[in-house]
């Protein structure tokens, strides 16, 4: 199974310099390797889980879209896109658009297209900084299950994507065209349980597509225009993100000031 690898960052904005102690998948020898992160396997280990973990990987997380997975991202309306920059700070956004927009171009391929949106470019960004990208397609209607594809993304023009996969860019909206494409090297691909997805009714909707329309955008829904940018925030003791796990578990996963 493909690892994953380490995050390219821009000049100026390294990462901590990880622990010597810290598990790596690279002093493993090649027939040992889990899939997953050393942060999972910790986890796993700590709650009791690593045989239930070890049989869904095998049963479940495959390193290429399957023939039934890619029927089901042909019937796909919207997809979930998890990204995060440099540092690891996270953004999740929605992409949607006719059956399937996000486009299959092999096994190992799949490309979805960013249309003009309000210039903030938040998952472009990120993936300027940091190429892993996580995407959730799920059936609210038919089959009530998801699939996770997690990859490597690279941003290619319209122009660009034409002419390197021929007969996919395909304009499924009427006068709607891409400004650029998200191809992704698929690295993991797997199902999401349906025991918690809700079953939706679909409805008749006139999109509209590529509009500039403030009221159809949504507007000021949630009141923010005119407050302020920032605002004070009570006094908290902010915790590191494994403080959950037992000591060791935590020790081996960040490094310890006094270890400097």
């Amino acid at each position: 199974m493909p690892l994953r690898t380490p995050v390219p960052v821009l000049p100026g904005r390294e990462r901590p310099v990880t622990d010597p102690d810290t598990p790596s998948h690279g002093d493993a020898p090649p027939d040992v390797i889990r899939p997953g992160s050393a942060g999972e396997h910790v986890f796993q280990d700590q709650v009791g889980s690593t045989d239930r973990a070890d049989r869904f990987y095998g049963d479940q997380l495959r390193d290429r879209l399957l023939p039934r997975m890619v029927e089901f991202i042909g019937r796909m309306e919207m997809a979930f896109i998890a990204t995060a920059d440099g540092h690891g700070e996270c953004d999740s956004s929605l992409r949607a658009g006719p059956p399937g927009f996000v486009e299959v171009i092999d096994e190992h391929t799949l490309a979805y297209p960013e249309y003009r949106g309000n210039g903030v470019y938040a998952s472009l960004g990120n993936l300027v900084e940091n190429p892993h990208i996580g995407l959730l397609m799920v059936d609210f209607t038919e089959s009530l299950i998801g699939l996770h594809v997690n990859g490597r993304a690279r941003i290619m023009d319209d122009d660009a994507f034409r002419a390197a996969f021929p007969g996919h860019a395909r304009d499924r909206a009427a006068g709607r065209r891409a400004e650029r494409w998200v191809v992704v090297e698929v690295e993991e691909a797997y199902i999401h349980c349906r025991k918690h997805i809700p079953r939706m009714e679909r409805v008749t909707q006139r999109r509209a597509w590529g509009t500039d329309d403030p009221a159809r955008k949504g507007g000021d829904f949630f009141g923010a225009k005119g407050t302020p940018q920032r605002a004070p925030r009570p006094a908290r003791r902010r915790f590191p993100s494994t403080t959950h796990l037992g000591a060791g578990a935590s020790r081996a996963l960040r490094r310890r000031p006094h270890q400097a």
